[in-house]
């Protein structure tokens, strides 16, 4: 079983990959950040991943992101799909849930500000991704969520509330 963590290099999704570590090495769990990499330059520059008036170089782009998600979390794995489309939030989200489901996800962890209120964007890939049943959903709405008591840090270090 796997912790999975839809991982596009945000402070939110740093921040889950930071709670699935956390829970990952107190449950022996493995965890796997997942990307999916449109070829367009559009969704490049709203992650923030090049400027306005950068070229895209979508390697370049994935390489950057593994470097990010190595960082927070050297021990777990990194996994990408590059996808040629500029699809709609759902598009985005049905390659994620196949993703999780790939690696037999028991708990989704989703670095996310906007699921769960009650106006919610119809352009959200986070919306869509919870909706699958076949595993849970850790949502992480802040950039350094509280730790809890017998899971460690970040930093390794023992952690408490």
């Amino acid at each position: 079983m796997t912790f999975v963590v839809p991982f596009d290099g945000s402070d939110l999704a740093e921040a889950a990959l930071r709670k699935a570590t956390a829970y990952g090495d107190a449950l022996e769990e493995d965890v796997v950040a997942v990307t999916v990499v449109p070829e367009r330059k559009r969704y490049a520059r709203e992650k923030g991943w090049i400027d306005e008036d950068e070229p895209y170089d979508v390697a370049a782009a994935v390489e950057a992101l593994r470097e990010r998600a190595e960082t927070v979390a050297p021990e777990a794995s990194f996994e990408y799909e590059r996808i040629r489309e500029f699809p709609p939030a759902e598009g985005i989200a049905d390659r994620i849930e196949r993703l999780a489901l790939e690696h037999d996800a028991t708990v989704l962890f989703l670095g996310s500000d906007n699921v769960g209120r009650v106006v919610t964007p119809l352009a959200s890939v986070a919306v869509n991704v919870t909706a699958e049943d076949a595993y849970d959903v850790y949502l992480v709405r802040d950039t350094n969520p509280p730790s809890v008591a017998g899971l460690a840090d970040a930093d390794g270090e023992s952690a408490g509330r």
